[in-house]
């Protein structure tokens, strides 16, 4: 295992510290938005159990004429205008402001001292506890690993780990390197990351 170097906000590209951290809100809430379960939902009157019989006669009760005591006057009635089931949460991002967005996240994890990178990630014995050891060297309260490509030993040497996240080069977004307190990643993706801005 390669050691790991702190990456100050001065490493990185000018670009990074100039984008405006509106971006990241934007992206991190269409993220939100998207993992919304849309199973919200209530009965209207023609779904709620009963009603089947006029409550009262239509006229000379003096009261106000019904038809079904599943109206949504009534209480145990139907409800109006609630939330419906057929509803798309869905909000654009376009691939510009996902860049956006991916380089302020980074660039705050540099300004406080929470970025890492190293050469290679790779834990060969496959346990747990050696990726469990790796992980707690960084004393950080949780980290995002990027690894260009996970290999089968990597996977099941992080895959038990709660206080970590391992995720290739092509799953790595501005949520996941806003939610994570550390970021640790391999120089090949860094490079890669800096290179394109």
């Amino acid at each position: 295992m390669s050691k790991a170097t702190i990456i100050k906000i001065s490493d990185l590209p000018q670009a990074f510290s100039e984008v405006h951290p509106h971006n990241l809100w934007l992206y991190c809430k269409a993220y939100e938005a998207g993992n919304r379960a849309n199973t919200a939902q209530t009965k209207t009157r023609s779904e709620v159990r009963g009603g089947g019989k006029k409550p009262w006669a239509q006229k000379g009760g003096g009261r106000a004429r019904a038809g079904s005591l599943r109206s949504p006057i009534f209480v145990g009635g139907g409800v109006i205008f609630g939330p419906s089931t057929n509803r798309n949460y869905f909000q654009k991002v376009n691939k510009k402001q996902k860049r956006l967005a991916l380089m302020h996240a980074i660039a705050e994890k540099a300004a406080n001292d929470k970025l890492f990178v190293v050469d290679s990630l790779v834990i060969e014995s496959a346990k747990t506890k050696d990726a469990k050891v790796f992980i707690e060297g960084f004393k950080q309260r949780d980290i995002l690993v990027v690894k260009e490509m996970i290999d089968d030993k990597t996977f099941l040497a992080f895959r038990n780990l709660q206080e970590s996240y391992l995720v290739e080069e092509g799953e790595l977004n501005a949520y996941l390197a806003a939610a994570y307190h550390a970021i640790v990643i391999e120089k090949s993706v860094f490079e890669k990351l800096t290179k394109e801005s």
